[in-house]
């Protein structure tokens, strides 16, 4: 059973609604999680009677341990997610998964890795804007670093531009935003200022996690990016430009975060799978090298069904990538020696596909006979 946990301060599209109105969401995660991966999850909305604190949150969560086996940490601000995911990950005994870093960063992760192969560009070598300093897109960069991105050839945008050693503002709150001054200063070796226009120019790829808005990104910047560029829009519920204009703008693969566009890059594609292989293994916990085998399983799923420039990622309608992607989180866990179970790929593989085709089986017949609504 895992615990899907918030407190309602950042609720994706929504901003800080609180707690009570936060529920319905977490009520939806947990309905993914079962359909998607077989995994039963309990929606948990917490009511802090100190909103703003790390600790009280901390000493909420500590708590419920022997009731579930994982927790999802959800739509919580920055930076208290930061260290509320740092901290909990220390002193839990089980695994904290913050799906908004984690989850967002593994599914990004696997798109990149096979755009990148259509453009025929080495991941070492190309210059990457990330627009957008939250919580999800800081977690893309450690990720996409971890992989092999080199960082002082990236850029990072947030709200008042792009960051460098000599953003004073991010110097003088670095105790309370470590990440974000630590981003100030392993990117943008040449020191590049000014915003989203002059962080595209020249860029190969640009991830956007930022403000919902088709002119967010405006076409004359993505035309100014290098050849065969890469664009990622994945602000909901509006990408930062519409696919149609970066394509006629030059770019040569976008992805957004849309159900009704190509390539969605959502990571509803990551999480049920990556719990399931975590929980199947008694893992106790979730590395970042977990994350990336995760990654590599669905752009690997995906370059077998044949990549093109509107296909680089699979889609939630193919089921069978959910147990693929168990299975590597499962061996990885192993390798690492944080699993309890030890297993194989094609062991993992089986258990994984039976479970949730139990569970696709079960929801098949009581939509049929009635009892709940076609979802």
């Amino acid at each position: 059973l895992v615990a899907v946990i918030t407190d309602g301060s950042r609720v994706l599209g929504l901003r800080n609604i609180g707690p009570i109105a936060s529920l319905p969401v977490m009520e939806g995660k947990a309905i993914l999680y079962k359909l998607l991966g077989g995994v039963d999850a309990f929606p948990i909305a917490l009511a802090l009677k100190e909103p703003d604190s790390v600790d009280s949150f901390i000493e909420a969560v500590l708590p419920l341990q022997p009731n579930f086996g994982a927790v999802n940490l959800e739509d919580i601000a920055q930076p208290r997610c930061f260290r509320i995911l740092r901290t909990l990950s220390e002193k839990a005994e089980i695994p904290i998964w913050h799906d908004d870093q984690q989850g967002t960063a593994t599914v990004t992760l696997a798109a990149l890795i096979n755009a990148l192969k259509l453009a025929r560009k080495r991941i070492q070598k190309v210059r990457i804007a990330f627009i957008g300093c939250g919580a999800a897109n800081v977690a893309i960069t450690r990720l996409i670093f971890a992989y092999g991105a080199n960082p002082s050839l990236c850029t990072m945008v947030d709200s008042k531009g792009i960051l460098h050693k000599n953003r004073t503002d991010i110097e003088a709150k670095q105790d309370e935003f470590i990440e974000k001054w630590e981003l100030c200063k392993i990117t943008n070796k040449k020191g590049h200022t000014g915003g989203i226009a002059e962080a595209l120019v020249g860029a190969d790829v640009c991830i956007a996690l930022s403000r919902s808005g088709s002119d967010t990104i405006l076409p004359e910047w993505v035309s100014k990016m290098a050849k065969k560029s890469i664009v990622f829009a994945c602000a909901n519920p509006e990408p930062e430009i519409l696919p149609s204009v970066a394509k006629k703008a030059g770019a040569f693969i976008v992805a957004t975060g849309r159900s009704d566009f190509p390539n969605q890059v959502n990571n509803s594609l990551g999480f049920p799978g990556i719990m399931r292989g975590t929980l199947d293994v008694r893992a106790r916990t979730i590395t970042d090298e977990m994350c990336i085998s995760a990654s590599k399983a669905l752009a690997q799923y995906a370059e077998k069904e044949g990549l093109r420039p509107d296909y680089i990622i699979p889609t939630m309608d193919d089921w069978k990538v959910f147990p693929a992607v168990a299975a590597a989180i499962a061996v990885k866990a192993n390798e690492q020696g944080v699993a309890r179970i030890k297993t194989t790929f094609d062991q993992e593989l089986q258990r994984a596909s039976k479970i949730i085709e139990r569970t696709r089986k079960m929801v098949e017949t009581i939509t049929a006979s009635g009892y709940i609504p076609l979802l």
